[in-house]
């Protein structure tokens, strides 16, 4: 058991928070990096409207689901001990949740339904999950606020 713990990728707390921000604006910028790459190839007026579809669809799947679930992860990882597990900066189920999200968008974007339509689903998830990044960045910047101003400076 001894060795198993020594084994183990710990990181301090604050590190599990950059990594989950930096997951969700890295998956958050590829998801619409698809959207957009679909909606250029031709662009054409019912296109950006497309785009705009999906920009704007962001902010309630920011809001209604993003935003949420950022905050409960950030409280599961404010309960982790000093050093945790690099791999807990999700919960373990969400590594389930994950796995399907992955294969959906897989089978999605392999399916028949034309990618301009599909951008606009694409930039709605991609863009709630770059904003809900953003709570991670807050946490970050509050914790980090809190330690200059605890240490007099």
């Amino acid at each position: 058991m001894n060795l198993l713990h020594r084994l183990k990728p710990a990181l301090p707390k604050h590190w599990l928070m950059i990594l989950a921000g930096l997951m969700w604006t890295g998956v958050g910028v590829l998801l619409c990096r698809y959207a957009f790459g679909w909606l250029m190839r031709p662009p054409s007026w019912s296109r950006i409207g497309l785009g705009l579809t999906g920009v704007v669809a962001a902010v309630p799947v920011y809001r209604l689901g993003f935003a949420k679930l950022a905050r409960s992860n950030l409280a599961r990882i404010r309960q982790l001990s000093d050093r945790a597990c690099l791999f807990s900066f999700m919960a373990w189920k969400s590594y389930a949740v994950v796995a399907v999200m992955m294969t959906a968008g897989i089978l999605l974007r392999n399916s028949a339904i034309p990618k301009h339509y599909l951008a606009v689903l694409y930039a709605a998830i991609g863009g709630g999950l770059f904003l809900a990044s953003f709570v991670y960045y807050g946490q970050l910047s509050r914790l980090a606020w809190r330690s200059r101003v605890g240490d007099g400076g």
